[in-house]
This record gives C-alpha cells, sequence and structure tokens, in this order.
C-alpha cells in the first residue's frame, strides 16, 4: 500500500464536480466504508492521482564504520548513535503511516478537503468558478502546485481574453465613431462586407456545436452578435448601407450557429427595426433567398415550387423589406417544424392535419415472435415467424410487450393486459394466464407503460396527472411499496413521488426509476436478495451498495429528461439531449466507458459528447443511442450491437454503420433484440431470433446486422415495442 501523504498525492480537483460534493452525504464521512467508497470515486475521477513514493533511506539504514579498524572516536559514536535513533524514527513514522487508521485518516482528511473545495467554491466564489470552469473546458491546460490542488492555468488565458475582448471594444468603437463621419462609412462597411464573405465561405453549422468551441470563442460571438444587432437598428447611427450589412451578417451567423434561438432573435431585430420604417429597413433579396435555401437544404428537405420566398418581390435594387423578410423566416421554420414532425411520425402519406390531430382514429396492429403465453393474443400457440395482424388488440394507442405479456393502452385511456400471468405480472389480481386482453382497473388515464424484459416480471404505470402505478414480482423492492412483496393488481408508488409529477418511468429486469417535471431521477429495487448485492445496487446510482424498496433521489443528477433500465445498469438522458449518464455493472462495457469497471455513481459517457441524442436504450448486456438526426450508435456484447457477424464486444459507443443511410426515429429493444423505425415508416430487426421475434419468417438466431422486417411494406408502421420473445408494431400515431 503506497503511503497516502502529501509528499506523493497529486490532487486536482474537478471544478464540473463541485456540485455533486456539495451535496454529499455527511454521514458516509462518519463510517468506514463510507470514506473508502468516497476516496475511490476521488481516484476513479482522477482528482486524486497516488504518486510513486520517493526512495526512502530505510532500505539501507545509516552507514556505520568498519569497526574491524581503527576504534571510533567518541564524537563518532555520538553520530552513528543519533543515525540509528533518526533511521529508528523515521521507521515508526512510516509503520504509523501505513496502518489501517492512519489510511483512514488520510482518506477522510481528502474527502473532506473536497468537499470544503466544493461548497466554498460552489456558494463563496461563483464568479471565480464560473471562469475557472470555462477555462478548463475549452482549454484543458492546468498547472500544478506542490503541495495542493491544481490551479487552472490562467495567466496566459487572462491576456488573452484581455486581448481579444479588448481588440472587439477598439474595433466596434472605431466603426461607431466612423460611422458618425461622412467621409468613413465606406471602410466600416467594408469590414462588414468582408467579415460576411468569410461567414458565407464556412461549412453549413460550422458554429453549431459550442462544445467544440472555446470559451472565449463563445464570447466573443454574443459580442459579436450583440453589436451587429445594435448597428442593424436605425438608432445605431450607422448610415443604410452599414444597418442592411450588419442585419445580413446577423442572419449569417445564426445559420451558422444552427439553434432555432438565434434565428429568432434576428426576427425579434427585424420587427424592432422595422417599427415605423417598413420601407426604409431592407435586406438584399439574392442574400435572403441564399440564406432560406440554405436553411432548407441543411434540414433536409425539398424545396416546393410554391414557396412564397422563391419568388421575392424585390424592389429595383434588388431589396426587400426587413419585416416581410421576418415573415417568411418565420413561415419557413413553421413549415419546417410541421415537416420534421410528420417524417418523425412516419406520416410522410397523411394529410397536414395530423401535425394537430396525432391520434389515428384507427389503429392496425401486427405481431411476431413468441405466443407461448398468449401474449399477442393469437389462438394457436406456435411461433408467428412473419408479423400478422392482431385482431384481438381494439382502439389501439400504445402497446408494450413485455416478459411473456403485452399491455395495451387504449384511445380511452384505459389498460388492457394479456399473456403470462405468474406473480401476477398483469395486474388483474389473480396470476392465471389471459388469452385475451382483459382490463386493468387503475385509477386515472394511463399515457405510458413500462414493463420488464427480464427476470419474474413487473409493470409502472404513468398516469396523464403524473402518478406511478406499480405490480407485478416486488422482488428486491422494485415495486418502491417499501417491501417485497409480490403484488397483483395496480398500486399507487407513493414515498418521494408523492406530490411529485412524473414524466418519465421505465422498469428494469429487477429495478426501476422514474423521472419527474423538475428533471429529477428516482430509483429504487434491487440488492435486498441479489446475488451479488455489491453489484447489482450500483444500478441505483445513489453511490452506496444498498439496495432501495422505495423511490430514492439520485443526488448526483439534475435536468434528466428520461431513463433506461436495463439488467444491472442505468443509462440517464438529459432533457436537452446534450448528456449521457450510465452507472452500475460494466459487464462487457455495456455503460461505455471504454472498460469493464462498474460504477455505482452516474458517469457522463465521454464518446457521445457533442451529440444530440434523442432516446436511450438498455439491454441484458448491450446498450444504444439514437441522435436526433436519426444516426443509431451501440455498444456492450453480442448480436444486438448490430455490426459484424458473430458476437463481438465494443467498450465505446459506435456508429451502426448498416442503417445510417436512413434515419431512424424509434427503437426498441427487449432482452436481447432491437427493432428500429425510420421515418419511411420500415422496421429493421437483429439480435436474438429463436422464436421469430425478428420478423424474417425463420427462427435462425442470432441475426447479427439489420434486416428489413417482413411482411410490413406499405403499412403506415408509427410505433414499435419489443419484449423479451415477441414484437408488436403498430399504424397510430404517437400521442407524445
Amino acid at each position: 500500500m503506497p503511503l497516502l501523504t502529501v509528499s506523493n498525492l497529486k490532487l486536482k480537483w474537478q471544478d464540473h464536480l463541485n456540485s455533486v460534493w456539495a451535496g454529499e452525504n455527511c454521514d458516509n464521512i462518519a463510517t468506514r466504508d463510507g470514506i473508502m467508497l468516497l476516496y475511490y470515486h476521488l481516484v476513479s475521477n482522477k482528482e486524486v492521482i497516488v504518486v510513486p513514493a520517493p526512495n526512502s533511506p530505510l532500505s539501507q539504514g545509516p552507514t556505520l564504520p568498519d569497526f574491524e579498524c581503527d576504534s571510533p572516536s567518541a564524537a563518532e559514536l555520538d553520530h552513528h548513535v543519533a543515525a540509528l535513533l533518526s533511521t529508528q524514527l523515521e521507521l515508526a513514522r512510516t509503520f504509523c503511516s501505513e496502518s489501517p487508521f492512519a489510511t483512514v485518516l488520510c482518506r477522510r482528511l481528502l474527502v473532506l478537503q473536497r468537499i470544503f473545495h466544493a461548497v466554498s467554491t460552489k456558494y463563496h466564489d461563483k464568479e471565480k468558478v464560473r471562469a475557472q470552469a470555462s477555462a478548463h473546458s475549452s482549454e484543458g491546460r492546468l498547472e500544478t502546485t506542490d503541495n495542493g490542488p491544481e490551479k487552472t492555468c490562467s495567466a496566459s488565458q487572462a491576456l488573452l481574453e484581455m486581448a481579444v475582448k479588448t481588440g472587439l471594444s477598439l474595433l466596434f468603437a472605431l466603426l461607431n465613431q466612423s460611422w458618425q463621419r461622412p467621409e468613413s462609412p465606406v471602410l466600416c462597411n467594408d469590414v462588414l462586407r468582408t467579415a460576411s464573405e468569410v461567414v458565407r465561405g464556412l461549412p453549413p453549422l460550422s458554429l453549431a456545436n459550442e462544445s467544440q468551441i472555446t470559451a472565449l470563442g463563445v464570447q466573443s460571438l454574443q459580442q459579436v452578435t450583440q453589436f451587429l444587432r445594435q448597428a442593424a437598428l436605425p438608432s445605431s447611427g450607422a448610415d443604410s448601407v452599414g444597418q442592411l450589412l450588419a442585419s445580413e451578417l446577423l442572419l449569417e451567423l445564426a445559420l451558422q450557429r444552427g439553434s432555432l434561438i438565434y434565428l429568432l432573435e434576428w426576427v425579434d431585430m427585424a420587427l424592432c427595426a422595422s417599427c415605423g420604417r417598413q420601407d426604409k429597413c431592407t435586406i438584399t433579396s439574392s442574400v435572403f433567398l441564399n440564406a432560406m435555401l440554405k436553411m432548407r437544404s441543411t434540414a433536409g428537405g425539398d424545396i416546393p415550387e410554391a414557396k412564397p420566398w422563391l419568388n421575392l418581390p424585390a424592389d429595383e435594387d434588388g431589396k426587400i423589406p426587413l419585416y416581410r423578410a421576418a415573415m417568411y423566416l418565420m413561415e419557413e421554420l413553421v413549415n419546417l417544424a410541421c415537416e420534421y414532425t410528420r417524417s418523425c411520425l412516419g406520416s410522410e402519406r397523411r394529410s397536414e392535419s395530423s401535425c394537430s390531430n396525432p391520434v389515428a382514429e384507427k389503429c392496425d396492429v401486427y405481431v411476431c415472435g413468441s405466443n407461448s403465453s398468449h401474449q399477442v393474443a393469437e389462438e394457436s400457440q406456435e411461433k408467428i415467424l412473419v408479423p400478422r395482424l392482431a385482431r384481438a388488440f381494439n382502439q389501439v394507442q400504445q402497446v408494450e410487450a413485455g416478459q411473456y405479456c403485452s399491455f395495451i393502452i387504449h384511445t380511452n385511456g384505459t389498460l388492457s393486459a394479456c399473456g403470462k400471468g405468474s406473480y401476477g405480472r398483469l395486474g388483474l389480481g389473480d396470476s392465471n394466464n389471459q388469452q385475451q386482453p382483459k382490463r386493468v382497473v387503475i385509477d386515472g388515464t394511463v399515457k405510458k407503460v413500462s414493463s420488464s424484459k427480464g427476470s419474474d416480471g413487473h409493470t409502472l404505470a404513468l398516469t396523464d396527472d403524473g402518478k406511478v402505478f406499480s405490480w407485478g414480482d416486488g422482488d428486491y423492492g422494485k415495486l418502491g411499496h417499501g417491501n417485497c412483496t409480490t403484488q397483483k393488481q395496480p398500486r399507487l408508488v407513493g414515498g418521494a413521488l408523492s406530490g411529485k409529477v412524473v414524466k418519465f418511468i421505465h422498469a428494469g429486469y429487477r429495478h426501476s426509476a422514474a423521472v419527474t417535471e423538475e428533471g429529477e431521477l428516482y430509483t429504487w429495487g434491487e440488492g435486498d436478495h441479489g446475488p451479488s448485492i455489491l453489484c447489482s445496487c450500483l444500478t441505483m446510482g445513489h453511490g452506496d451498495y444498498n439496495g432501495r424498496n422505495m423511490p430514492t433521489l439520485v443526488r448526483d443528477l439534475s435536468g434528466v429528461g428520461s431513463v433506461a433500465c436495463g439488467s444491472a445498469h442505468t443509462i440517464a438522458l438529459s432533457a436537452d439531449g446534450k448528456i449521457v449518464w450510465s452507472f452500475g455493472s460494466a459487464d462487457n462495457g455495456k455503460l461505455g466507458h471504454g472498460d469493464t469497471q462498474k460504477t455505482s455513481r452516474p458517469k457522463v459517457i465521454e464518446a457521445l459528447q457533442g451529440l444530440y441524442i434523442r432516446k436511450v436504450a438498455a439491454g441484458s448486456q448491450f446498450s444504444l443511442a439514437l441522435t436526433t438526426n436519426g444516426q443509431l450508435y451501440t455498444w456492450g456484447f453480442g448480436a444486438c450491437l448490430g455490426i459484424m457477424a458473430g458476437e463481438t464486444t465494443s467498450l465505446l459507443p459506435q456508429l451502426l454503420e448498416d442503417l445510417a443511410s436512413v434515419r431512424i426515429i424509434d427503437v426498441a429493444i427487449g432482452d436481447s433484440h432491437v427493432l428500429a423505425l425510420t421515418h419511411d415508416s420500415e422496421v429493421y430487426a437483429w439480435g436474438n431470433n429463436s422464436m421469430g421475434q425478428c420478423g424474417q419468417g425463420h427462427s435462425t438466431s442470432p441475426i447479427t446486422r439489420p434486416r428489413r422486417v417482413l411482411g410490413l411494406e406499405g403499412i403506415p408502421i408509427n410505433q414499435i415495442s419489443a419484449g423479451t420473445s415477441h414484437s408488436v408494431f403498430w399504424t397510430a400515431l404517437p400521442s407524445d
């Protein structure tokens, strides 16, 4: 065991973890196990790095004379005795420092020091923390001190920031001053014209990913856009040409940044500039037309000939009123939003009225795979190798395929169930199998259902008023009722969720999760009876090895939008789609961190940074993420990765190349097979096909590459669900 002294510890506090440490439960500091867990968090996050201890002279001891030679003098004897005593003292210190008590004490001091730093910086020096965090994320360059945490290198950055900001301020001042002189506007306008040409020459969306731009760059962009907005207004003092160029450059920057907010800010500027001067504030029609064409092509849509901005009513100078350009831009944004909504729902064959009325009047449901327990409500219990119309599923809005069972949310918000009934998993009050869908009694209108794909089967239901009900097998406390009792009828989940409005739920194999409107993540289950409590409790994300039989807040996270629970791991997605966290068992790399080291606290999947994620999913030994532009990333182990023949392992998320040419709008996973829905209503499947659940007309298994599901050609499939051994496809548009 290395000595844990200041001399051989390198401290490097990560400011983005300050919120986590500031909210740390102080009860953990009082226990030996708690301290060890917190210390290992410091080590795993590389906030504490143990460096090799310097060579100690203790291995050789003091240098003594050869007494076979001349007898030593009294002074030499005194010197040698003092050297021996000094060495004995150092040996005693070394032995004490290596004792279990000293080790725990040293680690406790480190944890306390880390918490003090987090609390101090978060609550007492916010501006300094913000500046350090920005500098750290943008440059990543640190300098170290001998006996303390590494500090952000600020000298060169401060000089650079001062130079850039001063230079911009000087430029803006000179431009404003030159506009006031009749002989100088040409120079000012040339500067803006040159800047516009540079921006137009950039590839589309060059400034869209701000995570790849330094903090100083983002601040400079904000300064430039603020100046251009002021310059485009009549009150700025700029001449008409300067106002026109400023508005055009501002529009080009908004398009390059690729976010709706910047386009809306341009619209606001155009309307403000046009107040009382509708015909005097203009923009070059060719510039505006090119901007609109660029926006349309970047969005990936076709350009209908009827678009009004294709034939702009320009004046003799080729200019159009600024307010009219703003109206055209707003109209095009609305059209793009509606087109994207319809394409994402796979409803390009439907009328535009579908955008405002997403619930279809008639819904056809198709099923394939196992019917051994009548989970697809067919008379024959034979495998269904090609999707077949399920006539017993009526008035369907949503279907959830579970473990040998199915749940149907009807258009009126009621719930039905069929299939295997053991452990009360159907919620019908008994443990009998149900051959036909039967009404499940729940107090409220059901809007979402999530049923586990493994273990002994349990189900969660979410009502439209944000309440959560659970039923089925109660082992591991996964129902959230404070016990491990089987529940054969839906029961309200209380505890920490009482008074909360839940917006998302998910049932894993032996644990459950819910996300509230405030972006809080609650988990419960797994740990009381697992074969390995140490491993199983990791799925909770609470930083300890204790199971929970009631919903418990994951304090390390905020701003959560959705969650996916696998067999022994959990994936969480932020509401803005920019961050994906994972925690739990890391077998076969299913956490996506590039290793197989389990973690009991949420950890960001770095490989997905810079992508906008729409949905995450977790299976038995794999995970996946769907991006907003329809690309699928997989990681973990097995045929569900869909990357090559045979089973393989991927420790990091990698793009599923076989589906890169299509746009995926939804994905569903069972225990060990995957379904993917494209915006053209085509469905692909891969993974375990032993029961025909991949819809390939056979039961040869596994299917290692995505294959189009047979029998659905020409059918407008809009939703999919994958159970343990069966799959469901239906035509109703999602209500959400």
